[in-house]
């Protein structure tokens, strides 16, 4: 998640900066071809080409909408999550005692099995960021040639190679007992494995009569809980933007990208001896315009893709971390993650 108010110039040029490369030789090429040759079919009548561009400009319209629509869901979930994290710290911590068992457990006792729960939570967190971030077949990193090494590139200085990433490598190991951590990393989907061993804990807790029935349930909801918004973050993962809308997009940008110079320069070559080279700028800027809109949307329908328009996982996992250790009276507690290079993942 990008965090200065504005983005510089550099990022700008950085992330359309290889685009103006192609679009300015595009456009220096019409208007060279069209002044030595003096083509007749050249001169497009701008008519057509305005009612395309603004066809083009409702549909990528369209397109960033809906973006915008899936990156601001996938940040509702994760606020949501924090929500339900801090009260399955709480309830568990209100829940779980000595109110309904014969054998009266230590305060030491108690701790132990509250923080068995919440750092339990915290590992289904991480292992959920973990599952998030795998590449699908639709997103950048997993195409071929120039797209994939450039956004292999971002991810390494503007997205999760950031921070190393150790702390979805090794936060298993630290949140869950080693017998658990052994059994559960083998499992194809790891965090719904956590959820359901955090249920059969509270099955469990139920029979030595450290809660009721009620409070079981309770506690049981929000497991619950976690599971849909688990479901949520997972459709949006593993369901692109319909690929009739992304792909289309882009196509219907580069013909109008293509077709733009040939009416750019029969309407300024009328301007006067200079006019037709005088357009090569305006066509640079209209073209950079069109293509920077349709890039924003391309890379804004992706939330968790690990580059820099990511929902900041990391920074939320962290948060309800601090949150539930210092809920057990903790003190020794981890450093909040900081935004690098004006990004926050």
């Amino acid at each position: 998640m990008f965090v200065n108010k504005n983005i510089s110039f550099r990022g700008i040029v950085r992330f359309t900066g290889g685009h103006l490369i192609w679009i300015t030789i595009w456009m220096v090429f019409v208007t060279v071809v069209h002044e030595f040759f003096h083509f007749s079919w050249f001169n497009i009548p701008w008519l057509p080409l305005s009612i395309i561009g603004t066809a083009v400009a409702f549909y990528v319209g369209f397109k960033n909408n809906q973006a915008y629509d899936r990156l601001w869901e996938a940040r509702k979930i994760w606020g949501a999550i924090i929500n339900s994290s801090r009260a399955w710290g709480a309830a568990v911590k209100a829940f779980i005692g000595n109110q309904f068992t014969n054998k009266n457990y230590s305060d030491e006792e108690l701790k132990a099995i509250h923080q068995k729960l919440m750092y339990r939570h915290v590992a289904w967190l991480y292992a959920l960021r973990s599952q998030l971030l795998i590449p699908t077949a639709w997103e950048h990193v997993s195409q071929g040639g120039h797209v994939a090494r450039v956004n292999k590139e971002r991810m390494e200085t503007l997205g999760v190679g950031l921070w190393n990433d150790k702390e979805t490598r090794t936060e298993l190991k630290i949140f869950l007992p080693p017998d658990e951590y052994e059994r559960l990393i083998n499992y194809k989907n790891t965090a719904t494995q956590i959820l359901d061993q955090q249920s059969q804990d509270l099955a469990g807790l139920r029979a030595l009569g450290l809660t009721d029935d009620f409070r079981q349930m309770e506690l049981q909801k929000l497991i619950y809980d976690f599971y849909v918004h688990q479901g949520k973050c997972e459709r949006i993962k593993k369901f692109p933007l319909p690929r009739q809308y992304g792909g289309m997009s882009q196509i219907f940008v580069g013909i109008f990208i293509f077709l733009l110079p040939f009416g750019m320069v029969s309407a300024f070559h009328d301007l006067g001896e200079f006019g037709a080279w005088v357009s090569i700028p305006f066509s640079i800027l209209v073209a950079w315009v069109y293509l920077t809109m349709e890039l924003v949307g391309d890379y804004s329908e992706n939330p968790f893709e690990g580059l820099p328009n990511d929902i900041p996982m990391l920074s939320l996992c962290r948060v309800i971390e601090i949150d539930l250790r210092e809920m057990l009276g903790e003190t020794d507690l981890p450093p909040a993650i900081q935004p690098k290079n004006g990004v926050l993942m």
